[in-house]
């Protein structure tokens, strides 16, 4: 099979992917959760006009020139708006956030004031329609003030809690599946280790990076290479929208992920994409779920998954990718690139314009590197060597 563009690998796997079924979730349940539905207000904010300041609500005709006196009628508390209007050459004792009565068109601080008893002298003109909130100024009944597609973050629950919400319909989270595979792995926190044995890592990884996006992390464990094993950590997988195995899945005699989830009916769509790293990649369907076996090596892995599982798990949210690329300048020069698009972890350096830096390790198995590259540069296939202060596209990793 050749080798597929990272394009066209992308284009199959988001093919026919639709939108998750919305639920209902508490507002205090929301923080991250995208939402499924445009947000329509049903009330108006402020309801009122409403008093900026603690301070006099008056007429502005009364109060334009400096030392004019204004008799106290009465007080306009929050919660407590006072019942009378406003007339020639009275003033209101107003409070933040409170009604402004009717006839006062004004509210003059309290610091521009004097005031014995009921007598209140100007010391400072306001300006007409100083320190008041209209009614309707932030938003009004009826308008939509959250588009659907929207994370949820502190200011959109905010809004929807001001704009009439104790609740909101959001997209499931998709379940993503998470098997390991390999003789040579153990679990984090062992503290024997055999000879010929290392930690298994990715999955913790890409569990964060599922998380990051939207969705649930289920962890399989770790199958040992046998056929066996592997189906057994499988059958666990159950109700997952996505299956994400991590090994195994190249052409050695001991890669058996591809034939075992053949036999359980695997509809294989591709294997192997022209990409580095990441290379033995594969994607397929079964039973409902979408496959994706990712390559052992952790860099491998988790830049397959930011540039493929990523966009999958956020059209099933119903939401963009949250990060396009873009373009920085080189802070160094790069050599010509081979057939291959390739994703070099990269810093990137603040500045005008920002500026980003390859870092001198590109080994697939560097995981120290991960910690240091906050984005990638793209290269695309047989791209020609680039010159320090050449622009390049880079996609950042942490969304």
């Amino acid at each position: 099979m050749a080798l597929l563009p990272v394009e066209e690998a992308l284009a199959r796997i988001l093919d026919g992917v639709t939108a998750l079924k919305a639920e209902s979730v508490g507002l205090l349940q929301a923080p991250g959760r995208v939402l499924a539905e445009d947000v329509a207000a049903k009330l108006t904010q402020p309801p009122f006009d409403a008093s900026a300041m603690d301070g006099y609500a008056v007429r502005a005709a009364d109060a334009r020139d400096v030392h004019t006196t204004l008799r106290v009628i009465g007080e306009s508390q929050a919660g407590r708006r006072f019942a009378g209007s406003v007339g020639a050459g009275e003033a209101v004792r107003i409070f933040t956030g409170a009604p402004v009565p009717p006839g006062a068109d004004t509210v003059v601080i309290q610091e521009s004031t004097e005031r014995s008893g009921d007598s209140l002298n100007i010391l400072e003109a306001p300006k007409p329609g100083a320190n008041i909130r209209i009614a309707g100024g932030d938003f009004t009944a009826g308008r939509t003030v959250l588009a659907a597609g929207r994370i949820l973050d502190v200011g959109a629950i905010t809004l929807a809690a001001a704009a009439g919400y104790a609740r909101l319909s959001v997209r499931r989270k998709p379940l993503v599946a998470i098997l390991a595979t390999g003789d040579e792995l153990v679990e984090p926190g062992s503290t024997q280790l055999g000879p010929d044995q290392i930690v298994s890592s990715n999955p913790f990884g890409l569990a964060a990076m599922v998380e990051r996006a939207g969705g649930i992390a289920r962890l399989l464990g770790i199958a040992g290479d046998t056929r066996e094993a592997i189906a057994d950590k499988l059958a666990a997988a159950g109700d997952a929208d996505i299956l994400v195995t991590i090994g195994g899945a190249s052409v050695g005699d001991r890669d058996l992920v591809r034939p075992v989830l053949e036999t359980r009916g695997l509809k294989l769509d591709f294997w192997k994409i022209a990409m580095r790293p990441g290379k033995p990649m594969l994607f397929g369907r079964l039973d409902g779920m979408r496959v994706l076996g990712l390559p052992g090596n952790p860099n491998s892995c988790l830049v397959t998954a930011r540039v493929f599982l990523v966009p999958l798990l956020c059209r099933l949210l119903g939401r963009s990718d949250p990060a396009e690329t873009t373009t920085a300048v080189l802070a160094a020069g790069l050599d010509a690139n081979g057939p291959r698009q390739h994703y070099m972890l990269a810093s990137l350096e603040p500045g005008s314009p920002p500026r980003v830096r390859a870092l001198a390790s590109q080994d697939s198995g560097s995981i120290s590197s991960l910690v240091a590259a906050n984005v990638m540069i793209v290269r695309r296939p047989d791209a020609p060597a680039l010159a320090a202060g050449s622009a390049v596209e880079i996609l950042p990793i942490d969304f």
